[in-house]
This record gives structure tokens, sequence and C-alpha cells, in this order.
């Protein structure tokens, strides 16, 4: 959005101010991230749980993301205006007690049921999520030096991924569980009130409580006051605009492969989780369990930005060889427990022994890595470090290698391609969200907003994706009826929509993200070129 007229130095202090410590405030803001990633990754879990409470299909289901992501599209602009008007800490407070008021309402739309009610809960949550996004993440982008703004940000994104990773698996077993027969809907209703209502209502209220109290650091370099005029647009800033274009197709990809994750994997073909001979009932059956997986998906992006924060940072051979004899470690003692014999073993251990063997694809996957990063440690001269656009470039071209494969391929090699893609997406909303801010001063808190908006993309992508999959479902599975139609192999098919994703982050990578003062400095070294020649 464009704001004229003359930017003004921060009176206050700055990023760089020397002799400040800004890691209480880095911790307080973590934690937001990581209550936001905890309820957003829920929704995988409540499409499933609404497919059997209220005889939905795909796409129907999917409104569910659609409702959620679309508040994005709605509030991100006038969030970054309440940030304008009353600074980001108070945006923060308005953003939580929100968000405690959506958490409230869950409770008589679990209780009625009503499916509309239910979405407009959802809507009024991720509004007050929208606000904390749109404060947080430029905050802690600008709560430090600027060369490190991606990487700390990935590390906050890390978080934001322990979150998604932890509440799949505890939504799966307190809420999926229960709502294979129609029998238990009620207990499955009083789960989901649990969740919402009792737990993270008051998590919120003590967060606004403790936000309320907190000092935060004023960061004026970032903010703009209204009545203060800036000589400058967002929109003349190419690596915002693209940003957005970026924005709204990752999120769109990461959260139509998480959304399908329960559907994708209860497939016969795909997860092998049950041998009933009649598919509806296979696939019912499958269901739960095929969603205790989603956590995995998401753990892999806690993983990969714990790695991606650290090698964009740098890190020396010696890190990196520790890290590789740590994760070899833990591979060999994964692969030698595999055949163990939980019963024999105490609750907690056969509990932690099981989770390693599940997880073994996921440290085989970091054990690779690793150990690339120490060769190339080791050619490098002992030191190791990527730049965003780099990283970014990798990430995106792994990630659409990984849904081709999955796409085309079936059992573990498909299962574990899709959630492998969670590793990936680690380090691609912070590299783009970085990228998209670079250079724009004042005009920080707009350019969130902009970005923030293109959120929406995980609003229209996964109805999309369960749209292309409930048309394939019907032309090639016409015994289907009204609430059975997940079952066919239409959403194996339709995540091909997200490798076209992928591909046009892997662009904004190589070229849509560079700042003006490369791209105009690039432009005017051709011409001087031209005008010699």
């Amino acid at each position: 959005m464009a704001i004229t007229g003359t930017q003004s130095k921060a009176t206050v202090q700055g990023p760089d101010a020397p002799g400040v410590n800004y890691r209480p405030a880095l911790a307080a803001l973590t934690t937001l991230f990581f209550v936001w990633g905890s309820l957003t990754s829920l929704n995988d879990v409540l499409i499933p749980f609404a497919q059997n409470v209220f005889n939905l299909n795909l796409a129907e289901s999917f409104l569910i993301q659609t409702a959620f992501f679309f508040a994005y599209f709605v509030f991100s602009l006038p969030s970054a205006k309440i940030i304008d008007w009353i600074g980001y800490k108070r945006a923060i407070i308005v953003g939580l007690s929100t968000m405690v008021a959506a958490c409230l309402l869950i409770y008589p739309a679990a209780k009625i049921p009503s499916f509309p009610f239910f979405l407009t809960a959802l809507l009024i949550l991720a509004a007050g999520i929208t606000v904390l996004q749109v404060a947080a993440n430029p905050y802690v982008a600008v709560l430090g030096r600027p060369e490190t703004a991606s990487s700390r940000l990935n590390l906050t994104q890390a978080f934001n991924s322990l979150g998604t990773a932890v509440f799949p698996w505890v939504g799966a077993r307190l809420i999926l569980g229960q709502t294979v027969s129609a029998a238990a809907q009620s207990a499955s209703q009083d789960a989901v009130v649990k969740l919402y209502v009792y737990f993270f209502a008051v998590l919120l209220v003590l967060l606004a409580i403790l936000f309320a109290v907190f000092k935060l650091p004023k960061m004026e370099a970032a903010e703009h006051r209204i009545g203060e005029k800036v000589e400058d647009s967002v929109w003349k800033h190419p690596n915002l605009v693209l940003g957005a274009v970026g924005i709204f197709v990752y999120v769109g990809a990461e959260v139509a492969i998480g959304s399908s994750i329960a559907n994708y994997l209860a497939l016969n073909n795909i997860g092998h989780f049950s041998s009933i001979a009649d598919p509806a009932a296979q696939y019912h059956a499958a269901k739960a369990t095929a969603a205790e997986y989603i956590g995995l998906y998401w753990l892999g992006a806690m993983f990969g930005r714990f790695i991606g924060s650290a090698v964009l940072s740098g890190v020396k051979t010696l890190q990196v060889a520790i890290a590789l004899a740590v994760a070899l470690t833990v591979l060999i003692i994964a692969y030698a427990t595999g055949t163990a014999d939980y019963s024999q073993m105490p609750g907690a251990l056969a509990s932690a022994v099981a989770l390693l063997h599940q997880l073994r694809p996921l440290i085989t996957l970091c054990t690779v890595v690793f150990a690339l990063l120490l060769g190339s440690s080791i050619i490098r001269g002992g030191h190791v470090a990527m730049k965003t656009g780099q990283m970014l470039g990798l990430c995106a071209a792994c990630a659409a290698l990984l849904v081709i494969t999955s796409v085309f391929s079936e059992g573990h090699l498909a299962m574990w391609s899709i959630l492998s893609v969670g590793f990936f997406n680690s380090i691609m909303f912070p590299s783009i969200f970085t990228s998209g801010i670079a250079e724009l001063g004042q005009l920080t808190g707009d350019g969130s907003g902009v970005l923030n908006t293109a959120i929406v993309g995980g609003a229209v992508i996964p109805y999309i994706v369960g749209k292309v999959a409930d048309v394939i479902n019907h032309s090639r599975y016409p015994e289907m009826t009204h609430g059975e139609i997940s079952w066919g192999q239409g959403i194996h098919y339709a995540l091909l929509i997200a490798a076209l994703c992928y591909f046009y982050i892997l662009f904004y990578a190589v070229s849509g993200s560079r700042p003006n003062s490369v791209r105009y400095k690039n432009r005017a070294s051709v011409l001087r070129a031209e005008a010699r020649s």
C-alpha cells in the first residue's frame, strides 16, 4: 500500500542498539509461535473429525482450512493498521484476546453440533492468529542484526513446528480415536471442547496477561506512526509482490499436504493400516491410525528449521560432526530396537521405543543431510553457510521432487516421500518472508500485512486439491455414496498440484527474491555495459 512523504529515523532504539539484550523478548515471542502452530495444525485432525461427524466429502471437509485461512486475506491488512495505531505489543494482546473468544465459541459449535458455527469459530480464531502473525513475524525479523533475520525467524518458526508436531498426535488420540463409530461421536465432541475451551482458552488468557506486564523493546525503526509520511510504496518492491505470491503457493501446498495426510495414508495402497475387505470400512478404520502420522510431517519441519537456522548462521566442521555422530547413534538404536517386544517394557519406555521406531525414516533423512553438510564443510575449509536464496531454492526443488515421487508411487515409498516434504518446507516461510520485507524500512509493517494476506493460499489451494480429488473419485468410483467419497485414489493424484507450487518457489529463490538494491544495481551494470559497447 502506498504511503507518501519523508522517511524519518528511529528516535528511541533500533535493532542494532549496542548493549541491548533481546533474548527475553525473543523467548516471549517464541511462545506465540508455538501456540499458533499448535492451533493451526489441529485443523488437520478436525478434517477427518468433520468428515465423520458431519458426513462430508473431501472438498466440503477442506472448508475448515478455507474458513481458517480466509481470515488472513480479510484481516492481514487491517492488522497492519492496528499495529500502526497501537503498536506491536498491544496488537499482540488484541490477537490473544480474540483467540480466547474463538476457543470459547468452540463449545456451542461442538455441542449443537453445527458445521457452519464450527467454521465461524475457526474464522475468528484465525483472525486472532493473523494479528499475531502480522505483529510477531516482522518484530522477530528486526529484533537483532539484519543479516541474521532469516536465521532468527527460522529459529522461532522451529518452535512453531514443535507445536504443529505435538498437537496433531494429541488431537488424533483424543478426538479421532473415538470417531470410528457413530455411537462415540458425543465423546469425540467432548474431547474437542476439552482441548479448545479448557486447555487453549486458559493458556491464551495467561499469555495475554504475560504480554500485558512484559516490557518489550521498542522497534521504531520498523514502525511508522499515523500521520507520518514515507516516500515509498510497498508496491515498488518486486521482492515483496513476488514474495506474496510465494507465500500464497507455499502455504497452499503445505496446508494441502498436511490436510490430506490422514486421507492419503488411509488408502490401502499407501499406508496398509487395515486389512478389511470393504474399501469404505477399511478406510474409516485406517484413518485414525493414519492421522497420527500428521505430527511426523510437522516434526520434519521442526527438525528442518533448527538445522536451517544453524546453516543460515554458519556452522563449523566440529559442530556438524557432533550432530552427525548423534544422528548416527540414534539411528543405530532405532534400527536395533526395531523388533523389540514393547509388551515387556515399562509404559514410558515402550512409548519411547515405539516412537523412535516410527521416526526412523526422518532420522535417516537428517543423518544424510548432516553427512552432506560435513562434506561441504570440509571442502570449504572448516565452515559451511548458505545464503537464504540458495537454501530456499534447494528446499523447493527437493520438495517438488518428493511430491512427484509420492504421486507416481505406492506403499511406503509414497508414504514417506510425502511425509518428508515437511522437512524441506521448514525454512520456506521465514525465508520468503524475510526476503519479501527486505529493504522496506518503515513500510515493514505494511509489507508484513501484504505477505500475511497471501496466507489465504491455505484457504484456496487445499480446497482445489480436495475438489480435484472428488472429481477423480466421482469419475472412477461411481459406487461411492456421499460421505464415503474420500476413500478413492483421487487425493493420491490431486497432490500433484503441490509440486507446481514448489516450482514457483524455486523461481522466487533464484530470481524473484532480489531486493531493489540488487535488482537495480544489476540493471545499471547492464546499461553501462551496453553503453560501452
